[in-house]
């Protein structure tokens, strides 16, 4: 299986992968409950009879000023808003070829998440901090990455983003080895 870096703005940095053990858990909590909800969709990729890409940017114009401003409607979507259309095309009898989906942390998270750990990184330096999530040949891997606007040689965002997401998901009982 190739794991490819996440490289979406700014500098490409470390990541961690991680293979979930009990996928039929894991795919439950992803597309049928909310346990990833509040997580933006930067894109999916779901391959069943057809290949099937969605970007996970919000269309300028969709919704009106008062959505936005009331509904908080970003630059990307919610998980929770592509969910439905991500698990229509994956629900049936067979599995599917494979999928990939990239999830990355709010704007907001990223500063309570950075104010939390005292980093040295300021919220406008981060280019984003994501999760990307690859199903493939029956196995199911999580991949870190963290994207900042500047070049650093200090990995300490990216170490504490491994292991936020190592104890998110020790915390929701989903069984990982690296």
């Amino acid at each position: 299986m190739k794991l490819r870096r996440i490289k979406k703005e700014g500098l490409e940095s470390g990541m961690v992968a991680l293979k979930v053990e009990d996928i039929r858990q894991f795919t439950s909590r992803l597309f049928i409950g909310n346990l990833f909800d509040k997580f933006l969709v930067r894109e999916a990729d779901i391959v069943t009879f057809n290949a099937f890409h969605v970007d996970g940017r919000v269309k300028p114009g969709f919704y009106t000023e008062q959505e936005t401003e009331e509904k908080e409607i970003g630059e990307y979507s919610t998980w929770e808003a592509i969910k439905p259309v991500c698990f229509s095309l994956i629900k049936g009898k067979r599995l599917p070829g494979s999928f990939q989906i990239v999830l990355q942390l709010g704007k907001k998270q990223v500063e309570q998440f950075l104010a939390k750990r005292q980093t040295a990184v300021r919220a406008e330096q981060v280019g984003g901090m994501y999760i990307n999530i690859r199903y493939e040949n029956g196995e199911l891997f999580c991949v870190t990455g963290t994207s900042v606007n500047f070049f650093t040689m200090d990995k300490s965002l990216d170490m504490e983003w491994d292991n936020a997401v190592r104890e998110f998901f020790k915390k929701n009982g989903i069984p990982v080895t690296m």
